[in-house]
């Protein structure tokens, strides 16, 4: 696993971390169960402040990418794609709204295919 941090970036080194990790697991490079580093051996290795890797630890988490198991360290989590997992959350959430405006479903279809091609809906 290659990872690098570029400090003339203006995206902060957490974020730079986060998405290659993200991108790591959407290509199989890192699969589910593996084993991340400690978040000092990471920091060491990359020249980083350990505050830094924690909150990329702590941002993957969140996003359903990694698990925390305690002192056992971190893994790549077995929960599936996050962001298939989270692309199916906000469909279902905005399928329940569209219900409940009455609108239906060709016309939610438009609304949403519009939406993702940055064009204001008809």
């Amino acid at each position: 696993m290659m990872l690098s941090v570029d400090p003339r970036s203006s995206v902060p080194p957490f974020e730079q971390l986060r998405v290659q990790f993200r991108d790591l697991v959407a290509r199989g490079d890192l699969v589910t169960g593996a084993r991340l580093p400690t978040v000092r051996r990471l920091a060491e290795d990359l020249g980083l402040a350990p505050n830094t890797v924690a909150r990329t630890y702590r941002e993957l988490e969140s996003d359903g990418i990694i698990e925390t198991r305690g002192r056992n360290g971190s893994f790549v989590s077995s929960h599936g794609d996050p962001a298939e997992r989270q692309a199916q959350e906000a469909a279902a959430d905005f399928a329940q709204r569209i219900r409940k405006l009455g609108i239906g479903t060709e016309e939610a279809v438009a609304l949403v295919t519009a939406a993702l091609r940055g064009q204001p809906a008809r």
